[in-house]
């Protein structure tokens, strides 16, 4: 099989293409001939080496990618509700990379059929892992009820703009997304079920006296210290990500109890291979959302040979959707 390699940590050109040998499914796993493979700013904190001190994490050579669309090429032993040649698309249990590549191997408890739900593949694996990642967030994590107010950092991101869909299938009364200043243009024009789209850099001013129960941050930085500012008492924050690469930044607990709020970590990685029960209806109901066409995003789709330039892009920021890759055959 093609696989691309992240032959050492660093720049986007330690990415290279190469053959494998074609896996085999074991006890509980399914082989995918993988049509779509997601690019997300998570591989590219991978491929930097960000992470190469935590335990468990990837060492080069290592096949980047934790999300896959195809259909299903082979069942290992034990396998049930799943057929060859189904159309599914996958996310991460928090166990492994592997998703640049011609053929995918996944645990069955991470696999969900799209089959028959009119829901294009490239679209799928770019929107349907990150909200039912979201759906674990903003259910076990934030406890999102019905007829809550949801702001969401960094709207337009891939991992961000997977929220306000679910969001609103949870009962949300209103959903308003951040951006900075250079992608309001782009946010004018969304398909994604926001209520407005506003300047993250002027969060104070354009929110006035509005409050939020709920704020998702994957941006961090600054912006996650102005958003205690705009959170209703009881509020919930989730700290999501650190796109803004500010890790060093750090935030005066007092306001915390000054405001009544609360912020609370969520990493897929660290949560899904410790609760794995969450993963099934999480898919089921991320790809509910995508059918009902609460996920709609642009896509950028390029060749598996092109890995370096979808890091590239997604480092400079010049895309204000989701790339997948796409195999050679």
């Amino acid at each position: 099989m093609q696989v691309v390699l992240a032959t050492d940590f660093g720049a986007p050109s330690v990415l290279r293409l190469a053959e494998r040998p074609d896996p085999v499914p074991g006890p509980g796993q399914v082989t995918i001939d993988v049509s779509h493979a997601a690019v997300g700013l998570i591989d590219v904190f991978f491929r930097q080496g960000l992470f190469k001190d935590q335990p468990g994490s990837a060492k080069p050579p290592f096949v980047p990618g934790l999300e896959v669309a195809g259909t299903v090429r082979a069942l290992g032993d034990g396998v049930t509700g799943l057929e060859v040649g189904e159309q599914v698309v996958t996310m991460s249990d928090g166990s492994g990379l592997g998703g640049y590549a011609s053929i995918y191997v996944a645990p069955t408890s991470a696999v969900v059929s799209i089959e028959g739900r009119g829901i294009d593949p490239a679209l799928a694996v770019s929107v349907v892992p990150n909200a039912a990642m979201a759906h674990v967030a903003l259910t076990r994590i934030a406890h999102l009820a019905a007829g809550e107010r949801v702001l969401i950092h960094g709207a337009l991101g891939g991992f961000a703009a997977a929220f306000p869909g679910i969001a609103r299938e949870l009962g949300a009364s209103r959903v308003v997304g951040t951006v900075r200043p250079s992608k309001l243009a782009a946010a004018a024009s969304t398909r994604l079920p926001y209520d407005e789209v506003v300047d993250s850099t002027d969060l104070l001013r354009v929110l006035g006296d509005e409050r939020f129960d709920v704020v998702v941050d994957p941006v961090g930085g600054q912006l996650r210290a102005d958003s205690l500012a705009v959170m209703a008492p009881g509020g919930r924050l989730i700290a999501s990500g650190n796109a803004s690469g500010q890790w060093d930044h750090t935030l005066d607990t007092n306001q915390l109890w000054f405001g009544s709020v609360a912020i609370a970590g969520f990493n897929a990685g660290a949560l899904l291979p410790a609760h794995p029960e969450v993963i099934r209806p999480a898919l089921e109901a991320a790809v509910d959302a995508v059918a009902a066409g609460l996920g709609q995003t642009e896509v950028d789709v390029l060749p598996l040979s092109e890995a370096a330039a979808a890091h590239e892009r997604m480092e400079n920021r010049s895309l204000s959707g989701r790339i997948a890759l796409m195999p050679e055959r």
